[in-house]
């Protein structure tokens, strides 16, 4: 497929019975996506109309990994590459599990080494645990798959197992908002792309500030370029506990390609001026460092990762997207950001899609295990 069609726009569910599942191959910007088309969005808050979103692609790495093997090759994974018959026979010892070896992280980089540390510095002290989603859309992530206070209640107890899971590290709950929405067609501005009303985001704000929670802004760019759109979200990045997440996979201004259809890429540079940006934010409000989550889940997702820039007023996490069984996040967690030192890591799970085909949802301590240790967790 090369084109999504109006079907990717919400309609009413009488029109489409049974969702339709477009399967594509992801390869950079050339790869394709699995897209799955949305029911119609609740009207919320003082918003009038009904806002068509774009359906939230899952991103499934499955072809993109080095975790991607036969059943066969998945206990060899497992057991580091080895053969279970030769690890048995006594003539290997069992290699660390793909991602959660110290000794390849401490090769790739591990630990970076940060900036100083500013007043305020949310990273490495505290770890996220984030629900990601848009209220509008109940299959576009967690925040907005249940009603407010339900979803609030839930990510608290994710924030309680997290806890209990590493007592050494306090926890701070977010909601991640995607307040920039990709679409499959190119819209009035012929960017395709959405950008959410105030209203939402000051509505979704409004439930992190009752529930102690940080808000992140997330944007998808479609063809309109980061340096556009950013700008537009000064007037709610200016608070201290507002921070910022960009997704490459839709930022697809340099291929022209329809968001859904293809993986985009971001590069250093453009990474840099986001950084800059908030740096910018940083100085000219007094406030404590921002937070920048980068998805990313294909070898292409970020380009030219050693020339990103680090600086005191903006702590840098890379957050492994993609949903697949634990193999595949593990080998994924490993190729595409262990390997590719930047600052900090991420991990994200789908409560859905990772567990579609029998795999059972990772767990705090199976993801604590990974090396380094992630310290933002999303949820899908």
């Amino acid at each position: 497929m090369n084109t999504i069609s109006n079907s990717f726009f919400l309609t009413p569910v009488s029109l489409f019975p049974t969702l339709l599942v477009i399967l594509l191959i992801l390869a950079g910007c050339n790869d394709e996506k699995v897209v799955v088309p949305s029911p119609p969005l609740a009207v919320a808050g003082n918003v009038k109309k009904t806002v068509p979103v774009f359906a939230q692609p899952t991103s499934s790495f499955a072809n993109l990994s080095s975790g991607t093997v036969s059943p066969e090759g998945k206990k060899a994974d497992e057991a580091g590459g080895k053969s279970p018959a030769v690890i048995a026979a006594g003539k290997e010892k069992p290699a660390a599990v793909a991602g959660e070896d110290p000794e390849f992280a401490k090769k790739m980089g591990w630990p970076v080494k940060s900036p100083i540390l500013l007043l305020g510095s949310i990273l490495p002290q505290k770890r996220v645990v984030a629900y990601y989603g848009n209220p509008l859309s109940k299959r576009m992530g967690a925040l907005g798959e249940f009603e407010p206070k339900e979803m609030i209640r839930r990510l608290k107890a994710e924030a309680k197992r997290w806890s209990e899971a590493d007592p050494s590290m306090p926890v701070q709950p977010a909601l991640h908002l995607i307040a920039v929405v990709a679409q499959g067609e190119s819209g009035k501005a012929g960017k395709y792309r959405m950008v959410m009303p105030d209203e939402i985001v000051k509505k979704v704000y409004g439930w992190a500030k009752e529930a102690n929670c940080l808000l992140f802004i997330d944007i998808q760019t479609g063809h309109e370029d980061i340096s556009t759109l950013l700008p537009r979200f000064e007037w709610i990045l200016k608070n201290p506990d507002v921070h910022l997440g960009i997704d490459p996979e839709f930022n697809l201004v340099a291929c022209g390609k329809v968001p859904g259809t293809k993986v985009g890429t971001f590069s250093a540079a453009e990474v840099n001026y986001v950084t800059g940006y908030l740096k910018g934010l940083v100085q000219k409000y007094h406030l404590p460092p921002k937070v920048l989550t980068i998805h990313r889940f294909t070898r292409n997702g970020v380009t030219n990762f050693r020339q990103i820039v680090l600086c005191p007023e903006v702590q840098i996490v890379m957050n492994m997207d993609g949903w697949g069984g634990p193999h595949l996040k593990r080998a994924s967690y490993k190729d595409y950001i262990v390997s590719e030192p930047v600052q900090f890591s991420g991990f994200k799970l789908f409560y859905h899609n990772d567990t579609k085909k029998g795999d059972p949802l990772m767990t705090p301590k199976d993801v604590l295990r990974l090396n380094p240790k992630p310290v933002y967790i999303m949820y899908q």
